[in-house]
């Protein structure tokens, strides 16, 4: 666990890398059930709606959509994890995303490039929104809201521009098998993806240095330099990483839509944020961590579907993915103070 932010002991980075405390002193059932409070809402989800609509909900070819062809948000999701880790924000992750899938659609389609330099300059250009993202923020002290509301409309603009607000069809065939055709165990690969980023986060996150002192940063800034961290340096590094992790569900959004849409990329940021709050509330309550993420953007998915399911009209998404977010980050701000208290 990481050490208590009220500390100015400079022996705090030590501490930020020691493991969890066995949970013999604090552990009571209430813990718990906040660890698992919802995973097993999830389970309850899926026995609703199956009862409700059991021909086609659960069916395998539903299951295999919900896991597989919404793994781009999955992933987007994962990527805001970073900087919230550092207690930032970045709204610039959809934009970002819409861009790369951009690039790639362009340079393959209409400049005839091969798949994989066109995913390359795809990379170099989230890198390159990354560190000007983080040259904000972090060097001249911008709030990272305006900073990244400004880069990600900047970014929208700049996607308008070189498609001529067009939709790109026909990217390589050797994408789309890559991402949604190839399925293992009847899901596509996208989903192993997902999962296998989820599975880095979590080790990053929980056993190396630097993801344990992300968090510690987040906590309390001003503690961490006291204790000999480097602040600006691991606050830029979440900004670099928000945004390669976007190139990645923008490679993943060309490869299952089998192009690139000007806007529709935009459409993630909302869910992708109740995803990233609603998973600090379960398995490491208090703290964005990434399994929990994992399973609260399908849990946030299965009711979508059930929803889509039983015919309920489609403003009910917008109104399920914002109450979400906003009951998110309050559980999320809770369980972070009720962390904090029971850690002094």
């Amino acid at each position: 666990m990481a050490p208590d932010v009220k500390s100015q002991d400079p022996a705090a980075e030590a501490a930020a890398k020691a493991p969890e405390p066995p949970p013999g002193s604090r552990f009571n059932v209430f813990d718990l059930g906040q660890r698992i409070a919802l995973p097993v809402a999830w389970v309850v989800v899926i026995a609703v709606f199956g009862v409700l609509e059991p021909d086609t909900f659960l069916t395998s070819a539903n299951f295999s959509t919900i896991l597989g062809s919404q793994a781009v948000l999955v992933v987007l999701a994962l990527g805001l994890v970073i900087p919230l880790r550092t207690g930032d924000y970045d709204l610039s992750v959809a934009a970002t995303l819409t861009l790369t899938s951009m690039i790639i659609a362009i340079l393959n389609v209409n400049e005839h490039w091969a798949i994989v330099p066109a995913i390359f300059v795809a990379f170099c250009a989230a890198l390159v929104i990354g560190c000007v993202n983080g040259l904000f923020v972090v060097k001249l002290g911008v709030d990272s809201l305006i900073t990244t509301l400004g880069t990600g409309t900047f970014i929208q603009g700049l996607v308008l521009w070189i498609s001529n607000s067009n939709t790109i069809g026909g990217v390589s065939p050797d994408l789309v098998n890559a991402v949604i055709l190839t399925k293992l165990f009847g899901v596509p690969l996208e989903f192993y993806y997902a999962l296998a980023l989820c599975v880095v986060l979590w080790w990053f996150f929980e056993h190396m240095p630097a993801g344990r002192r992300m968090l510690f940063v987040g906590r309390s800034r001003e503690v961490s330099r006291l204790s000999g961290l480097h602040v600006d340096r691991l606050r830029w590094g979440g900004f670099v990483g928000a945004a390669l992790v976007a190139a990645l569900a923008g490679t993943l959004y060309a490869g299952t839509s089998g192009g690139a849409d000007p806007t529709s990329g935009l459409s993630f940021l909302l869910p992708a944020f109740a995803a990233a709050f609603l998973g600090g509330t379960t398995i490491l309550p208090g703290r964005f961590n990434a399994w929990g993420t994992i399973i609260a953007a399908y849990f946030l998915i299965t009711g979508i579907t059930g929803l889509q399911l039983l015919g309920v009209a489609s403003f009910v998404q917008q109104l399920f993915y914002g109450g979400a977010l906003v009951i998110a980050v309050a559980l999320s701000e809770w369980a972070r103070r009720r962390r904090s208290s029971g850690s002094a």
